[in-house]
Formats: structure tokens, sequence, C-alpha cells
């Protein structure tokens, strides 16, 4: 019975954990989104201060992707090269980094540096008691303080994925130096690819 106990317990803890994050997400959502439409004025200065903060992984996602895409495009040359396809290795490290890796190391990285300052500043703030201090003084906590958050990573995280995706183009066209790889036949490839976009090849 005790293990069953551990069991329920957890999952309830799981449930609640994640009903939790929906509840916040909603909410910074909408004060973010629909309350300044409605007489709520979001804090832009903070936002705009907010998304500085975000840019400044710029420098560790650049040279992590340029490297991706120099990897990428070494690695692939090697296989493609043994079925005399070498001038796909363009269209390779392009649509990998637009579609798959540009994204996602994106999302690791800011999630890992931005994302953890911020975590940080709310649980200092918490121990501090300046969180209930807003409560207490009729301020809702998560549009003074989640909600300027919430829209710099709306608006930096799409910005700071195209870059990525330029610095990992950018690496994969090193490669050029002793194959006929460059940016613009990179971008070429991109804009001529069609599962880029989703679409399939007809038969």
């Amino acid at each position: 019975m005790e293990i069953v106990s551990e069991i329920g317990g957890s999952t309830l803890n799981g449930l609640n954990y994640i009903g939790s994050l929906a509840s916040l997400g909603a909410r910074a959502a909408y004060y973010t989104l629909v309350a300044p439409f409605q007489g709520k004025p979001l804090r832009l200065q903070r936002a705009i201060s907010q998304g500085m903060d975000t840019a400044s992984a710029l420098a560790i996602l650049s040279l992590i992707t340029f490297f991706i895409g120099l990897i990428l495009a070494l690695q692939a040359a090697y296989e493609l090269r043994k079925f005399g396809a070498i001038s796909a290795v363009a269209t390779a490290v392009a649509v990998t980094m637009s579609r798959e890796l540009g994204p996602l190391i994106t999302a690791i990285v800011v999630i890992g540096r931005s994302g953890s300052a911020f975590a940080a500043e709310l649980g200092t703030m918490k121990v501090s008691e300046e969180i209930d201090a807003l409560e207490t003084m009729a301020i809702s906590p998560i549009r003074f303080l989640v909600a300027p958050k919430f829209l710099a990573m709306m608006v930096m995280l799409p910005c700071l994925t195209v870059w990525a995706n330029v610095m990992g183009i950018l690496g994969g066209s090193l490669f050029g130096v002793a194959q006929p790889i460059s940016v613009l036949g990179a971008t070429s490839a991109l804009r001529s690819s069609p599962s880029f976009c989703g679409i399939s090849q007809p038969a």
C-alpha cells in the first residue's frame, strides 16, 4: 500500500505542477496580449530591458551554431561524396539548420542562460518576500514581473533563431574552402528546397 500511496502522491504532485505551469503561462499570455487592450498597460521599458538581457546570449549562440554548421557540412560531405552528391551538402546544411538545429539550439541556449537568470531573479524575490509585498499592494506579480519577461522572450527568440540559422549556414559555407559550397549557394538551396516548407515533390 505504501508503494501505491507514493505513486499516487507523485502523480498528483506532477499534475499539480503541470497545472501550475499552464496557469502561469495562460495568465502571462493574458497580461501580455489581451490586458494592454483593456486599459492595463504593459511595462514596455522593463520588457525592453529583459529583451536586451536575452540578447546577451548572442555571442555564445553564434559560436555554437557556427561550429555545428561546420561539423554538419563536414559529416554530410563525407557520406554524400560516396554517392557523388557533394552538391547536396549546401541543401542539407541549410535545411537542417533552419528546420531543426537552429531553433533547437537557440531554445537550449536561451533557456539555459536567460531563462535560468529570470528564474533566479524571481526566486530571490520570493525568498526576500518582495512578491508578497506586491500582492499586499494589490499588484499582480504576473503582470508586474512575468509579463515583461514573457514579451521579451516572444520577441527575442525568433530573432535569435534567425541569427542562429545564419551563423549555422555561414559555418557550413566555411567548408567551401575545400568544396564548392558558399553562403549564396546555401541560401539558394534553402529557397529552392520544397522540403523546407514541408511540401513534398510530386511523383
